[in-house]
């Protein structure tokens, strides 16, 4: 009967024998009357949750059975916590230790490390964050490869050298021995983006022999997005490592329609044996540094000022930027809006009062100026000299976002960014990508699923992940849980008003422990630091 069960889920059933002998609650909580979305995607089933000592020890019918705390969640759905495979919470997490805008949409782990940038020693990182005290959510982390290349080779355009490839091995084998599940590249990103595809696959069978997997912010996401899947797929095969490719979309208006043909290169590399897999986010816009806008060649080695002072060097930046602007945002200024710039008072003089949600076309109607595709190029470098700021793209189609989470490859990740309720614009996707799926693709356009959506969000980023004592609502698995109610779950954050919590998620527990009770957040911190396969099998 304990054949699929874990020694520490026994020793549970064991524990609540005993104390049931001696009179005491046998579970530590019973979560009564919902229905069980169990996260295999299977149809929802009512039955009451018991946990114990931070794990789920029965599911079934548990009247008349004693609990410390019993909740009643009649007509709520009862699913695993949901995991965030992709987020940017590293720079707030030592002070936002509750990380409310996640764990209020029903996040019980949060993964770090994205898109190439993690801290360079892993251990050293996850022993300040432990010393600082407990978090709400779980945390865990990858390793960046654009970390990695800018501390031994710099900011340079050019091909590692052996020597340089043999230091990035070795700090790749050291951040997987430290913990982290993988490594991650930015190769749309400095300097990822200098970095050959030949380099990345060396890198990548040090996280494979260590048992990791490799996830990527592609190369491309427009005109070139399929010789980006191309190339990832190349990485998973010759490395012989499990692939993510990370929040998947298809960018500029000419390119709208081809996630028909990305689906068809992940289907067919999956039929040759290739493990490759992609988290989305449910919007329409992303959100990164406003430089992403400039061409990499022009920011090579830190020399953009020194480039941009030849006339000739200029109006080439120029062309690129017009060109790019173009392609993804058909020449429209309002498609680009600011989330927070950090400017000196000096460049700030240029400028309105805190350009938090601006629009390139909001500065173009302040200054009274037509915003033609030239001037749209000259505000980008005059705002990025001036101290840079961070960015909403609006530039994808709702079809592709539809067609991609049709898929049944695919899961759910936010790259959103722990926020300070209030401060600066940011995309909304950190407040509501979980809740957004729920509410809107699932419950009212159908596009999966109740099930299927729970499904993308805990076991399959779990299964990917290696966390196999997560993900589920099964006896023996960690009692991190999220409860919804099916007919209000939303989100309400927006792009011109992100700062806006999600509905209908009353209760969320890590580790047993209510992180949201009532729908308000609790204080409590029991989330733990995650190490991946490397650190594991040390």
């Amino acid at each position: 009967m304990f054949g699929a069960m874990t020694i520490r889920s026994i020793s549970s059933v064991l524990t609540a024998f005993l104390i049931t002998a001696c009179g005491q609650p046998e579970f530590d909580l019973v979560l009564e009357g919902g229905m069980v979305v169990d996260g295999t995607g299977a149809p929802a089933f009512t039955a009451d949750v018991a946990v114990l000592d931070q794990v789920i020890v029965e599911v079934g019918d548990l009247s008349g059975r004693s609990a410390t705390d019993r909740i009643d969640v009649t007509g709520h759905y009862v699913a695993p916590g949901f995991i965030d495979i992709h987020t940017h919470s590293i720079g707030l997490i030592r002070e936002e230790r509750d990380a409310d805008n996640f764990v209020r949409q029903g996040v019980t782990t949060l993964m770090e490390g994205n898109d190439g940038n993690s801290p360079l020693e892993l251990g050293g990182f996850y022993d300040s964050l432990s010393a600082g005290g407990p978090v709400a959510p779980n945390f865990g982390m990858f390793v960046g490869h654009g970390s990695i290349r800018s501390e031994v080779i710099g900011n340079e355009d050019r091909a590692a050298t052996p020597g340089e490839l043999d230091r990035m091995r070795a700090y790749v084998a050291t951040g997987m021995e430290d913990g982290a599940f993988g490594l991650s590249t930015g190769l749309f990103y400095l300097p990822g983006s200098f970095a050959e595809t030949s380099e990345v696959i060396e890198l990548a069978k040090v996280a494979a022999a260590a048992g990791g997997m490799y996830i990527s912010h592609l190369r491309n996401e427009d005109v070139n997005v399929l010789e980006s899947v191309k190339e990832t797929i190349r990485i998973g095969r010759e490395a012989g490592i499990p692939v993510q490719m990370t929040h998947h979309k298809v960018g500029g208006h000419r390119n709208f329609g081809r996630s028909v043909e990305s689906l068809e290169l992940i289907a067919a590399a999956r039929a040759e044996g290739v493990d490759i897999t992609f988290d989305q986010y449910p919007y329409t816009a992303s959100s990164t540094g406003l430089s992403s806008v400039i061409p990499r060649w022009a920011q090579a080695g830190g020399q953009l000022a020194e480039r941009l002072s030849d006339p000739a060097t200029r109006r080439r930046v120029v062309d690129d930027i017009e060109a790019f602007v173009e392609m993804r945002f058909a020449d429209d200024p309002s498609k680009i809006q600011l989330v927070s710039c950090s400017f000196d008072e000096k460049s700030a003089a240029a400028f309105p009062d805190d350009l938090s949600g601006w629009t390139l076309a909001d500065i173009f109607t302040a200054r009274d100026v037509p915003g033609t595709p030239a001037q749209i190029a000259d505000l980008i470098l005059e705002i990025d000299a001036a101290g840079r700021c961070g960015a909403i793209f609006h530039a994808f189609d709702e079809e592709d976002v539809e067609r991609f989470m049709q898929s049944e490859f695919g899961m759910i990740g936010s790259d959103g960014r722990l926020s300070r309720f209030g401060e600066a614009s940011p995309h909304p996707r950190g407040y509501g990508t979980f809740a957004r799926v729920l509410g809107v693709y699932a419950r009212e356009r159908g596009v999966i699923t109740m099930e299927e959506g729970v499904r993308r969000m805990t076991s399959a980023p779990a299964d990917r992940l290696g966390l196999s004592d997560r993900g589920r609502v099964s006896p023996g698995m960690v009692a991190d849980l999220t409860v919804f109610d099916p007919e209000t779950v939303a989100d309400r954050a927006t792009f011109d008003d992100p700062h806006q919590y999600a509905v209908g998620i009353p209760h969320v527990f890590v580790g047993g422990i209510a992180v949201v009770r009532d729908s308000e957040v609790t204080g409590m911190r029991p989330g733990v630091v995650l190490r991946g396969p490397g650190y594991r099998h040390r």
